[in-house]
C-alpha cells in the first residue's frame, strides 16, 4: 500500500474515533476557581459558531461562550475546536452542547471535586497490599485473602552474601504488590514512596482530616502516612543488616497466571543488590526520617531508624558504585534496570543533606539538569525536595534551584500554548504509561507554580489532569471507577480474577502507547495507531492499560495539589447567563 494512501486510512480511523467519542470533559469534574475547557472534534462541529453549558437536571443554559477555530493535534492526527468555559463557577452537575455533536458527558462543579478521586488513589495502594486479607469491612466486595506472607523468602544466588549464602530464609512481609502483577520492586517503590510523602510534606492540610477506612485509620496517624508506611517497612526488611545493601526485588521467578494472590504460591526470592536499588532506597528513607520526625510519639525510634539505614545504603552505594541490575537467568520478572545512575547519586544524596545537615552529601547543583520524573530517571525528584526547602538553602543555591524549576516549567509552558488541543505534549510523548507521564509533568508544573503563582502553569497542571480524567480524543477516564467512561478491563490481577464485574477503583492505568507491544497476544485490535488514540481497554494489553503503583503517586498529588492550590476564582473567559 503506498504511504499516502495508509495516512488517508489511518488519519480516516483516527477521525471516526474522535468524532464517536464526541465533547471531551474532566468527566470528574472541576474546582470553582479552576481553567475549564472541553474540545471537540472539528469535522461535526464545522458549522457551531458556539457553545453552551446547560444544568444537566433542568436543561437550563447556565453559560454561552464562543468555539475556538479548528486546529490539527498532531498526536490523534485530527482536528479540534476548544471550549473555554472557566468563568462556570456555581457548584452543581453540566452538560456542554454545540450543535452536530451530542452532549458532553456530565460533569461536576464543586469545592471538594477531586476529594473522592484522591481519597480512591490512595486507598488503591491499600487494594494491593501483599501478606494480609482485605476484609470486607475496609474492602467491600474487593475482599480477599491474604497473598504472599513473604516470611519465608529465599536468598538467591545472585543476592548471596557471607552472613546471607544462597538459600538463605528471611522475613520481608508487607509492601504493595508493584502493579498487575505480584511482585515487589524496591526502584519502583522508591518513586512511588517519594511522591505519596511529598504530597503530604506540601499539602498536609488535605489529608490530615482524610479517613479511608484502613484497618490503621484512627491509630494517630493520618491515613496517608499509615498507607505509606506499609511499604516502607517492607522496604527496610530487603535491606542486609550485615552490610546496608539493598536487594533489588522480591519475586517469584516468573510472572504468575490470572489468579488470585492467595492462590499464587510460588517460591518467593531476593534478587541481587544493586546501586540503583540500594541508592532509591536511601533517598526514600532519608525523606521519611524528616517526614516520621513529627510522628515520634506515635512511632517512637522509627525516624531514626530510617536515617541510619539511609546512611548506610548511601555508604554501600559509595563502596559498590556500578552494581547494575543484570537479570539472572532464571528470573523472568520486571527488571527496572537502570545502567545511569548519576540521577540516583544526586537525589539520594540532595536527601541525606537535607535530612542531616551535611555538606559531604551534597550534589553539585550548578552541573545537575531537571526533567520529568520517572522511575530511571529521578533528578526530577531532588528538585522538588529542594524547591519545598529553601529556607534551608543559601542564597546561591535558591537562585539555582527557583531558575532550574522556572525553566523546565516555561519549556512546558510553550508545548501547551503552542498545542491545539491546549496539552503540553508532543506525539513521541506518548508511550509506556503516558498517563504517569503526563501526571509528573503537572507535578513539576506545580512546583514552579507554588514558587510563582502565574495562572499559566496552573492552567497547564490542570490541563494534563484533564486528559486522564476524560478530556482526550478517546473521551475515556483512565481511572478505574471515575468518570462517565472509565477503564472496566485494566491488566490487574486481583480485578480479573476476583469475579467482581467492576476493576477495583482508583487506579490509573497506562494510557495510550502507540508501542502496541502487546498487540499479539490480544484477541482485538487499539482504535487507531496514532499516539493519542492508541489504547485498548482489556487486559491484554499490559501495554496501554495496565495499573501500576509510581503511576498512583502522581495521581494522588496532582490531584491533592490542585485541591489545595487552586484560587477560589477563575479568569473571566465566558458569559455566565443569570
Amino acid at each position: 500500500m503506498k504511504r499516502g494512501l495508509l495516512w488517508s486510512l489511518l488519519l480516516t480511523a483516527a477521525g471516526a474515533a474522535w468524532a464517536d467519542a464526541g465533547i471531551a470533559v474532566n468527566q470528574v469534574g472541576y474546582l470553582p476557581g479552576a481553567t475549564k475547557v472541553a474540545a471537540a472534534p472539528a469535522a461535526p462541529a464545522m458549522k457551531a459558531a458556539g457553545f453552551q453549558v446547560v444544568d444537566a437536571r433542568s436543561g437550563r443554559v447556565v453559560l454561552r461562550g464562543r468555539l475556538g477555530a479548528p486546529a490539527l493535534w498532531a498526536p490523534a492526527g485530527s482536528e479540534v475546536r476548544l471550549m473555554d468555559f472557566s468563568a462556570l463557577t456555581r457548584p452543581g452537575q453540566y452538560q456542554i452542547r454545540v450543535a452536530g455533536l451530542p452532549d458532553s458527558p456530565t460533569f461536576t462543579v464543586a469545592p471538594d471535586a477531586y476529594a473522592a478521586l484522591n481519597a480512591a488513589a490512595i486507598k488503591a495502594f491499600y487494594f494491593n497490599r501483599a501478606s494480609t486479607p482485605l476484609l470486607p469491612e475496609h474492602a467491600g466486595r474487593w475482599a480477599r485473602a491474604a497473598g504472599h506472607p513473604d516470611d519465608e523468602v529465599r536468598v538467591h544466588a545472585s543476592a548471596a552474601g557471607p552472613g546471607r549464602p544462597e538459600g538463605t530464609v528471611i522475613r520481608a512481609p508487607k509492601g504493595w504488590y508493584d502493579a498487575g502483577d505480584y511482585n515487589k520492586y524496591i526502584v519502583n517503590s522508591g518513586i512511588t514512596v517519594y511522591t505519596l510523602l511529598a504530597a503530604w510534606e506540601h499539602f498536609p492540610e488535605v489529608f490530615k482530616a482524610q479517613r479511608l477506612n484502613i484497618p490503621e485509620s484512627g491509630n494517630g496517624l493520618p491515613d496517608l502516612i499509615d498507607e505509606v508506611l506499609w511499604n516502607l517497612e517492607w522496604m527496610l526488611d530487603m535491606q542486609d543488616p550485615a552490610d546496608g545493601g539493598v536487594y533489588h526485588k522480591l519475586t517469584n521467578q516468573g510472572f504468575d497466571g490470572v489468579v488470585m494472590p492467595a492462590d499464587a504460591r510460588g517460591e518467593r526470592y531476593v534478587v541481587q543488590k544493586s546501586t540503583a536499588a540500594t541508592l532509591d532506597f536511601a533517598a526514600v528513607m532519608a525523606q521519611a526520617s524528616r517526614v516520621f520526625s513529627a510522628f515520634e510519639a506515635q512511632r517512637p525510634g522509627l525516624s531514626q531508624r530510617m536515617l541510619v539505614a539511609a546512611r548506610r545504603a548511601w555508604t554501600w552505594a559509595q563502596q559498590h558504585p556500578a552494581e547494575i541490575y543484570r537479570q539472572p537467568p532464571d528470573i523472568r520478572t520486571g527488571g527496572y534496570d537502570d545502567n545511569q545512575l548519576a540521577d540516583e547519586f544526586a537525589w539520594s544524596g540532595t536527601e541525606l543533606w537535607l535530612a542531616t545537615g551535611e555538606a559531604s552529601y551534597r550534589p553539585d547543583l550548578a552541573q545537575l539538569t531537571i526533567s520529568t520524573p520517572g522511575w530511571a530517571d529521578v533528578k526530577g525528584l531532588l528538585w522538588v525536595t529542594l524547591g519545598a526547602h529553601l529556607d534551608k538553602l543559601g542564597e546561591n543555591d535558591s537562585v539555582v534551584v527557583k531558575a532550574r524549576l522556572m525553566t523546565f516549567a516555561q519549556e512546558q509552558i510553550a508545548l501547551w500554548q503552542a498545542s491545539a488541543y491546549r496539552l503540553g505534549v508532543r506525539p513521541e510523548d506518548f508511550g509506556w504509561g503516558s498517563n504517569s507521564e503526563l501526571l509528573n509533568r503537572a507535578l513539576m508544573l506545580l512546583q514552579a507554580y507554588r514558587l510563582d503563582r502565574q495562572p499559566r502553569l496552573l492552567a497547564a497542571a490542570q490541563s494534563l489532569f484533564d486528559h486522564v480524567l476524560g478530556r482526550n480524543p478517546l473521551g475515556q477516564s483512565y481511572v478505574t471507577g471515575f468518570g462517565t467512561h472509565p477503564p472496566m478491563h485494566p491488566h490487574h490481577r486481583p480485578s480479573e480474577a476476583d469475579g467482581v464485574e467492576a476493576p477495583v477503583p482508583g487506579f490509573l492505568v497506562g494510557g495510550p502507547n502507540p508501542g502496541q507491544q502487546d498487540q499479539k497476544g490480544c484477541p482485538v485490535p487499539y482504535a487507531s495507531k496514532q499516539p493519542a488514540l492508541s489504547y485498548l481497554d482489556h487486559f491484554c494489553s499490559y501495554a496501554s492499560n495496565e495499573v501500576a503503583i509510581n503511576w498512583n503517586a502522581p495521581l494522588v498529588y496532582v490531584s491533592a495539589a490542585l485541591q489545595a492550590l487552586t484560587p477560589a476564582l477563575p479568569p473571566q473567559k465566558a458569559t455566565e447567563t443569570p
